[in-house]
């Protein structure tokens, strides 16, 4: 497990030292690039705790990283969301993910008038690993594959209408989106139970309407909170089950290197679960922010 967290830690710093180099390199007019890294580790220890309690590790590194294009009536906007984390506690089998994600997002636009743009976007989202589903058999944990890298992986696509009114808060309106959803058939179900993908079947297709929204603000000085809001309604397939993904990102800024760090995320998908599914991520670390404007043309 200690192998695997350091494993961790040495791939994050790579990629750290990847965005940092490419400051420089995208020093170009009309480009914006803004990039946040941030690692957080904890550990809890126990030695004759009259009260008990488990000895755990874990560490959850995350990339946040933003690169714009804009000339005259034309804009490019593009973000970056990579995290992934573990977890170990001496009474577990496993070590277990707390966070495992990457989504890739780019759009175009070109400007119609008073802040709305004529857009078209891409999104796309998967995992890094295989994920699994644990129960114990007579006081031994077992585990069954579920998912992996592209099962599911999602893309969207479609054209649009978006309203920016700054860098901070952007809404955009797509209403024939296409969705398709990518998974290994090997790991599918019955009636649909894979994500909505039939048995044997390695793609399913949807299209509907598709709405986003980005805010960002201060709450003080030291902390500011990311806002990601997304809505997808299938039109063939029960629109009324409306796709929700929310996630809110508390950053506060203790000093230039250390953060503290509070995620929340909720989704909504009834083809993976018949409810809303949560998880949040809490803890001090390591930060970095780098941030690069060059003159509009």
């Amino acid at each position: 497990m200690k192998t695997k967290l350091l494993t961790l830690l040495f791939i994050s710093s790579a990629i750290l030292t990847t965005f940092a180099q490419k400051k420089d390199y995208i020093n170009k007019e009309g480009w914006t690039n803004i990039g946040k890294f941030t690692f957080l580790f904890n550990q809890s220890a126990f030695s004759n705790w009259a009260s008990g309690g488990d000895n755990t590790i874990a560490g959850n590194a995350t990339v946040n990283y933003t690169l714009n294009f804009k000339k005259e009536k034309f804009i490019w906007n593009n973000k970056l969301i990579a995290n992934y984390g573990l977890t170990k506690s001496e009474n577990t089998d496993f070590p277990k993910k707390t966070n495992d994600g990457v989504m890739i997002n780019t759009m175009i636009g070109y400007d119609a008038e008073n802040n709305w743009f004529y857009s078209f976007f891409i999104n796309f989202k998967t995992q890094f690993t295989k994920g699994y589903k644990y129960k114990k058999v007579d006081g031994v944990e077992t585990r069954t594959l579920y998912t992996e890298f592209m099962s599911p992986g999602y893309v969207l696509v479609g054209p649009g209408m978006l309203w920016e009114k700054s860098k901070d808060l952007k809404i955009n309106l797509a209403p024939a989106t296409s969705k398709f959803v990518y998974v290994n058939p090997d790991l599918t179900l019955p009636n649909e139970g894979y994500f909505g993908v039939e048995e044997g079947e390695r793609l399913r297709y949807e299209i509907g309407f598709s709405a986003s929204l980005i805010y960002k603000f201060k709450i003080m000085d030291n902390i500011t909170m990311d806002n990601a809001l997304a809505f997808f309604s299938n039109y063939i397939d029960n629109p009324q089950n409306v796709d929700v993904n929310y996630l809110m990102d508390i950053d506060m800024k203790v000093n230039k290197y250390f953060t503290a760090n509070f995620l929340f995320q909720t989704v909504y998908d009834n083809n993976a679960y018949g409810g809303f599914q949560m998880r949040e991520v809490i803890g001090i670390g390591i930060n970095y922010n780098f941030e690069h404007s060059s003159q509009k043309i």
